[in-house]
C-alpha cells in the first residue's frame, strides 16, 4: 500500500472537518450555536462563521416578520350579543436566547401556539369592555391596537415582539344571524312607521295652514269685493240723484220707458191695471194727460 493511498482518507476527513466547521448566516436569519444542548453563541449579523465539528451544532431562525392566524374565537360584548371574531397578527424573534429557553427545540410551531393562546386571551378581555357596537365600528383599529399593547407584555416572556395585531372578521354566529336579522327588520320597520307617522303629521299641519290661508285670503276678497260693490252702488246712486236733479221730467220718462221694456217683454205674467193708471202716462197723448 503506497503512501498516496493512507493520506487520501486523512485529507478527506480533514475536508469534511473544515466544511462541517463553517456556516453561514444570511440577512433573513438569526442562528445560535448549541453544544449538548447548551447556547455557546448567538449569531445575528450575516457571515460566515466557525463551529467545533460534531460537537457543536447550528438552528437557525427566521429573522422576518412572520404572521400568524389567530383561530376565529366567539367573544361576549357589554350587550351580550356574541360576536364571532377572527384576527392575525404579526410578530418576529426579537430575543433569540430568551426564544430559545422558552420553547426549546420545538420552536416556532410551539411560540405560535403560545402566542395564539395569548392573543385570544386579551381579544376576549378587551372586546368584552365594550359593547358590540363599537368593535363593529371605526373604533375596531384602535381595540386592535390595545389587544397589540396588552399582548406584548406576555409575548416578551418568549423573546418575541408582537408588532401588529389587526381584526379581520367581525360577524355574529350562525345561530344568532336570524334573530338578529329579524330584530333588525323590526327596529327599521318602527324607524319607518315613525317617520311615516311624523310625515302625515307634517302633511295635516301643512294642510290646516293652508285652508286657513285660503278662508282667509277668500274671507279678504270677499271684503274688498264688498266694498269695491259699495262704493260703486254709492257712486252709481250719487250718479243717478244727480242726473234727476238736473231734469227730473226726463227722469222719470227714462225710467218709465225702462219700465215698458220690462214689462212688454214676451213671458212676462199678464199685468192687470186700470187705464188711467200712472203707468200709461206716457203711452197717452198730451191732451189727454
Amino acid at each position: 500500500m503506497n503512501r498516496a493511498t493512507l493520506l487520501l482518507p486523512v485529507v478527506v476527513l480533514a475536508i469534511a472537518a473544515v466544511l462541517s466547521s463553517i456556516f453561514i448566516v444570511d440577512e433573513r436569519e438569526k442562528a445560535l450555536v448549541l453544544q449538548f444542548g447548551q447556547i455557546k453563541e448567538i449569531r445575528e449579523e450575516p457571515g460566515l462563521y466557525f463551529k467545533l465539528p460534531l460537537i457543536q451544532e447550528v438552528v437557525r431562525y427566521d429573522d422576518r416578520i412572520l404572521g400568524l392566524d389567530v383561530e376565529p374565537l366567539e367573544v361576549t360584548p357589554l350587550d351580550d350579543r356574541r360576536l364571532v371574531v377572527d384576527a392575525f397578527a404579526r410578530y418576529r424573534i426579537a430575543d433569540l436566547q430568551r426564544f430559545r429557553q422558552a420553547v426549546g427545540a420545538s420552536g416556532v410551531a410551539l411560540a405560535e401556539n403560545r402566542i395564539d393562546t395569548i392573543l385570544r386571551a386579551q381579544t376576549r378581555e378587551v372586546l368584552g369592555s365594550v359593547t358590540s357596537s363599537e368593535i363593529l365600528s371605526e373604533d375596531r383599529a384602535a381595540l386592535a391596537t390595545q389587544i397589540r399593547d396588552a399582548s406584548r407584555n406576555e409575548a416578551n416572556s418568549l423573546g418575541v415582539e408582537i408588532i401588529d395585531v389587526r381584526l379581520k372578521r367581525t360577524d355574529l354566529p350562525e345561530q344568532n344571524l336570524d334573530a338578529t336579522f329579524a330584530r333588525m327588520r323590526a327596529e327599521r320597520e318602527r324607524e319607518a312607521a315613525d317617520e311615516v307617522a311624523r310625515g302625515n303629521e307634517a302633511a295635516q299641519r301643512v294642510r290646516a295652514q293652508a285652508d286657513r290661508t285660503k278662508v282667509e285670503l277668500v274671507s279678504d276678497a270677499q271684503r274688498q269685493a264688498e266694498i269695491i260693490r259699495g262704493e260703486a252702488d254709492a257712486r252709481r246712486n250719487a250718479v243717478f240723484a244727480e242726473a234727476y236733479g238736473a231734469d227730473p221730467e226726463f227722469f222719470d220718462f227714462y225710467r218709465s220707458l225702462a219700465a215698458y221694456r220690462a214689462g212688454i217683454l214676451g213671458g212676462n205674467s199678464t199685468m192687470v191695471m186700470a187705464p188711467n193708471s200712472e203707468f200709461f202716462d206716457y203711452l197717452k197723448s198730451p191732451e189727454k194727460r
